[in-house]
């Protein structure tokens, strides 16, 4: 079971989507603006119509030859709800991947982020299991590096930020990968706009960083990326992303019909990276990993651990983190009196307060200078939780705060 931080609000429940792809919206309910501007974004190309009054659509590979849709330009004609009808069931019941797509688009408003790889195929364009799942995790390492982005500017994040980050990527949507060379996420305007931005900006700086560093051999411009949100976490996802592959290409397209997000950027070029990067995207790992600098914190925390090697002496105590920093444990090493006290603190089943500083060596799991540990009053509700969890591993602590 997980708790959240004392002083943390409820977060959002996730939105789901109205309407399903076996019943597409209802005709009313789309744009045909926004159904064009869609289709043509996933490769679609307008073949002819009517000039002012329709467009013949048709989807991207040899399905194009068979296939066709009519797309009303706007609703100034009486056949418009009954053309978009056709056309969304068309869509609904293709095979097509990017049909599938400009569904998700018109039933949930979002921006669109874009990955392609430059990777060999097998028979039928088919990709073996290792380079679809490694597209796949290095999506999602970079939709996580925007996330923690928008909590916070640093060159390392380690495990602090991780559970608001990890909670923002619930309500984003990913399509099929398609041969393990493209896959398309889908970030709701409502909540992933800020990752959307955030990533946006920090693809554009971590490009020109890496330019810069190989035009002078210089790494002064990754320490000016972090404010744009490059990171450890956004290198290591481009590392994932272009090995293996002769390059890769990222692009974030907004939302059409909607308008473009305040001091964002105007979408572009995919950014594209290449095998020749790699050394200077591993470089720059090391780099943030080895600067990032300790912090210091009061965190309030639930005794969930306790070992020492003698029967009196320092201890090292394992914290449960309730509020005072974005991780969800900590481990310290505490003196026999602090060390006392929070063993007696859990038995009566109250949380404790201690200060230190919380160190980027190891992921920021361990407060370096702990002191003054004091119990911490809550109320019964939460008591009753932790005296029931002490219950449950009441042998362990018995043998623990004895140290026998």
């Amino acid at each position: 079971m997980t708790h959240r931080p004392l002083d943390e609000a409820a977060g959002p429940v996730r939105p789901h989507p109205q309407g399903t792809w076996h019943e597409p919206p209802e005709p009313g309910q789309v744009d045909p603006a926004v159904l064009g501007a869609l289709l043509r974004r996933h490769g679609w190309q307008r073949r002819g119509g009517a000039a002012g009054r329709y467009g013949r659509w048709t989807p991207p590979g040899p399905a194009g030859h068979t296939t066709s849709l009519l797309v009303p330009e706007s609703r100034a004609f009486p056949d418009s709800d009954d053309l978009l009808g056709e056309a969304l069931i068309a869509l609904s019941r293709s095979a097509s991947p990017s049909a599938r797509e400009v569904l998700v688009g018109l039933t949930v408003r979002s921006d669109e982020i874009r990955w392609w790889r430059d990777v060999p195929t097998g028979p039928g364009g088919a990709a073996s299991w290792s380079v679809e799942e490694q597209l796949r995790t290095a999506a999602r390492q970079m939709l996580l590096a925007g996330a923690l982005a928008t909590r916070a500017r640093a060159g390392y994040y380690g495990t602090r930020h991780r559970r608001s980050a990890g909670a923002m990527l619930e309500s984003v949507l990913v399509g099929a990968a398609t041969g393990g060379r493209r896959l398309t996420a889908f970030v709701p305007l409502g909540t992933g706009r800020p990752l959307a931005v955030r990533l946006h900006q920090a693809l554009y700086a971590a490009r020109e960083a890496i330019d810069y560093q190989r035009a002078t051999g210089g790494m002064d411009a990754f320490d000016a990326a972090v404010e744009a949100g490059v990171s450890r976490e956004l290198t290591e996802a481009l590392v994932t992303l272009v090995r293996g592959t002769e390059g890769a290409r990222v692009a974030v397209e907004w939302a059409p019909g909607a308008e473009a997000p305040v001091g964002g950027a105007a979408p572009g070029e995919a950014v594209e990276f290449s095998p020749g990067d790699l050394p200077v995207l591993r470089e720059a790992g090391a780099r943030y990993l080895r600067t990032e600098p300790s912090v210091p914190v009061r965190v309030t925390g639930e005794v969930i651990r306790m070992r020492r090697s003698e029967r009196r002496g320092e201890g090292t105590v394992r914290l449960r983190v309730l509020a005072g920093a974005e991780i969800p444990h900590v481990r310290l090493t505490l003196d026999e009196e602090d060390y006392r006290i929070a063993g007696q603190a859990h038995l009566v089943g109250l949380p404790v307060r201690v200060h230190g500083r919380l160190e980027s060596r190891g992921g920021f799991r361990r407060l370096t200078g702990a002191s003054g540990v004091v119990p911490v009053q809550v109320d019964e509700a939460e008591r009753d939780r932790l005296m029931k969890s002490l219950q449950e591993n009441l042998d362990f602590f018995e043998e623990a705060c004895s140290g026998d």
